[in-house]
């Protein structure tokens, strides 16, 4: 028998029942995939970055969260402090500030405390939009906010996604009502930090073709298809015309511009809207799975993308730590060296995808623009 025969004969038996027997026998336990932590083989060049090589502006964090006029926070200045000082982290703007007394509480516990390390942002009134007057009162809201602190407004996808009317129809990010509070941010010389989309996937099925399947079956209240939710490109649109009809409000499109899988997408609304800028907080998933053309997407808009991490206080499932700073490791390791097929998250298994990234080994002209430079511009602020 030639050797060709004995394997077409061996292929031929896998088919047969006691072939098929055999391989279920040498397949072993199933095994669920929450507890599949595979281990790469790879050997490749690592290096780790424990403290970036150029002071950073995280323009994306969360230290406190807020509600009506009250703050909750996730973390002290002294603890928060610490771990700045061990990456070169000279300062953390926390967008979720809140509003009225909550937010003059955060500014003189963390911004007047701690001069130039921390920042705070305030939010609308969102609650109150239903209320006569509301326009012109968001806006005198926000000139307050700004006499109490505030350096910026954040707008969470509360408005786009959660805000309903009394009708209980999803208020339109482009409804009218907000008009004045753009144009009041504009008159000020502060920045609008907008996040009103999530990753595509979440406005798609959660089935086997998912692939933030993983994420979405443990956060299910994430998804965003069905119902009366808008698309995700219904929401660039509406997000689009605010910032057609208001150019002279500067507005950072929080999370790569809402749309990290596609950046000829953010590269058109770049190139449409001056008054645009993008960070990167928690992004780099993925940035980092398409590293040539997101090397490219940099060298182009080198001056219109900030440092951000969206980093939380005991995120990550770490709550023994009180702040996880593998975090900054690897982003400056994403952006400072040319390493492949590292985990872009400190967390046993990847929270966004199971997939790895490559780093960009930006060059220092660009890093130094978006660790620090690009948001003391935004910010008009000197670290």
């Amino acid at each position: 028998m030639t050797r060709w025969s004995r394997r077409r004969l061996l292929g031929v038996m896998a088919l047969t029942p006691l072939g098929m027997a055999a391989q279920t026998e040498r397949k072993g336990k199933p095994l669920d995939l929450a507890d599949y932590q595979p281990r790469s083989m790879l050997s490749v060049p690592e290096h780790h970055v424990e403290k970036a090589r150029f002071p950073v502006i995280d323009i994306h964090t969360h230290l406190s969260w807020s509600k009506e006029e009250t703050n909750r926070y996730l973390a002290s200045p002294a603890e928060l402090l610490a771990v700045m000082d061990r990456r070169n982290l000279r300062t953390m703007v926390n967008l979720t500030g809140g509003r009225g007394a909550g937010l003059r509480e955060a500014v003189e516990k963390f911004d007047k405390a701690h001069p130039g390390r921390f920042l705070t942002f305030t939010e609308p009134w969102w609650t109150r939009a239903e209320e006569p007057g509301y326009p012109k009162l968001q806006a005198d809201l926000i000139q307050q906010a700004v006499r109490d602190g505030a350096r910026g407004v954040k707008v969470l996808k509360t408005l786009g996604l959660f805000l309903r009317g009394k009708d209980n129809k999803l208020v339109r990010v482009d409804d009218p009502r907000f008009d004045p509070m753009w144009e009041t941010c504009g008159g000020l010389n502060i920045p609008v930090a907008i996040h009103v989309s999530d990753p595509v996937a979440f406005f798609e099925p959660i089935d086997r073709f998912n692939e933030r399947f993983e994420e979405l079956n443990n956060h299910p209240d994430w998804s965003f298809y069905g119902k009366d939710f808008p698309s995700n490109a219904e929401l660039l649109e509406m997000r689009d015309r605010v910032f057609a009809r208001h150019p002279k409000t500067k507005f950072i499109v929080l999370h790569v511009g809402n749309f990290a899988e596609n950046l000829a997408r953010v590269s058109a609304m770049l190139d449409k809207f001056p008054n645009t800028f993008v960070e990167i907080g928690a992004r780099i998933g993925e940035l980092g799975r398409q590293p040539r053309t997101a090397r490219k997407f940099f060298d182009r808009y080198q001056d219109r993308i900030l440092f951000g991490t969206d980093a939380v206080p005991n995120g990550y499932e770490t709550p023994q730590q009180v702040f996880n700073d593998e975090l900054y490791k690897i982003y400056y390791r994403f952006l400072e060296t040319e390493d492949e097929y590292f985990d872009y998250a400190p967390a046993p298994v990847p929270p966004q995808g199971r997939w790895r990234i490559y780093g960009l080994g930006l060059p220092e002209q660009i890093l130094r623009k978006v660790y620090y430079q690009n948001a003391e511009r935004v910010l008009r602020f000197k670290i």
